[in-house]
């Protein structure tokens, strides 16, 4: 990547960050410095619509107001409650990190080295945590921070990115704001959910048209790069492993803790169920049970592996 000048950094900061104080939502998790409630939204909001999160967001600390209310919560009674926001292997990880975090005193740390050492923590939220909880001028980068970045200081990023996220990470460390750090990352997450979104970026309106190095390249590109047609032996999602994972978790949610026999389970998922069938349900149910999602509980007085029961954990 080229150097860039100090005076595009500055320009770029003013502007983003006067749209920022101009169009910020009014949103929940922004009016909060605590780390367990910035570490829930965070999760929450990974592949999942903020208008959607607000709801689940608000629920979920009426049951589980602190981590320590998460950390001894029964597991099963925590993957329920996460019910409509998809991939539930993010809320076992969560109860993981607040167990973690209670077993340390129930004091987040502040650092995004000491962040990660926390099991189920990644780069992104550990700065995130460190940046909306502790108010650290840290960087980090989620799709939204990348695509903003990208456009604005290297160029186009369809059909696929120039830079690396090392590189990007590096550019977000070097143009953010000494002491509005907060402001900062805020101010990019949210320019890139309303204003420089992937599909339909507005440019046209946008403050920061004359800074960006994808303008006006990027609207072309956008058009011309139509989606590759999907391949006749690609199998639909509704019948891979990750449906039915769902589905599975989905089902064992109406069930109490005795759980729900295979024989029982298998024709909620798939039509003309079989025995055949058993060892495919079996494998996935499997699958759940390393993830912390699933437990079996074998009859011991059934020789029959479709009376086998699984329940939540």
């Amino acid at each position: 990547m080229d150097d860039i000048s100090p005076a595009k950094i500055d320009a770029v900061r003013a502007g983003l960050l006067a749209w920022w104080h101009a169009n910020r939502r009014d949103l929940p998790w922004r009016h909060t410095r605590d780390p367990y409630r910035i570490m829930v939204s965070e999760i929450m909001l990974q592949q999942t619509q903020v208008d959607r999160v607000i709801t689940y967001y608000h629920r979920w600390f009426e049951v589980f107001p602190g981590v320590q209310d998460l950390a001894v919560a029964p597991t099963a009674e925590v993957i329920r409650l996460w019910a409509g926001l998809g991939y539930n292997r993010r809320a076992v990880n969560m109860q993981r990190t607040a167990q973690a975090v209670v077993e340390r005193g129930g004091e987040y740390p502040a650092t995004i080295q000491e962040l990660l050492k926390l099991p189920g923590i990644g780069p992104y939220t550990a700065g995130a945590i460190a940046c909306f909880a502790f108010e650290q001028d840290v960087p980090f980068i989620d799709t939204n921070m990348r695509r903003v970045l990208h456009r604005l200081f290297i160029g186009v990023d369809v059909p696929t990115p120039v830079a690396t996220d090392k590189q990007i990470t590096a550019l977000a460390a070097e143009v953010l704001p000494p002491d509005n750090g907060w402001n900062w990352n805020q101010g990019l997450i949210e320019f890139g959910a309303l204003q420089c979104t992937a599909r339909k970026p507005l440019c046209i309106v946008c403050p920061l048209q004359s800074e960006c190095n994808a303008y006006p390249e990027i609207q072309t590109a956008i058009a011309g790069n139509t989606k590759v047609a999907r391949s006749p032996k690609q199998v639909p999602f509704e019948q891979t492993n990750r449906y039915f994972r769902g589905r599975i978790v989905d089902a064992l949610r109406l069930h109490e803790a005795g759980g729900i026999p295979l024989s029982d389970l298998g024709p909620l998922l798939r039509p003309g169920f079989g025995e055949s069938d058993v060892p495919w349900l079996l494998e996935i149910i499997q699958g759940l049970e390393r993830d912390g999602l699933a437990a079996i509980a074998e009859e011991e007085a059934s020789y029959d592996v479709s009376q086998t029961r699984v329940r939540l954990p």
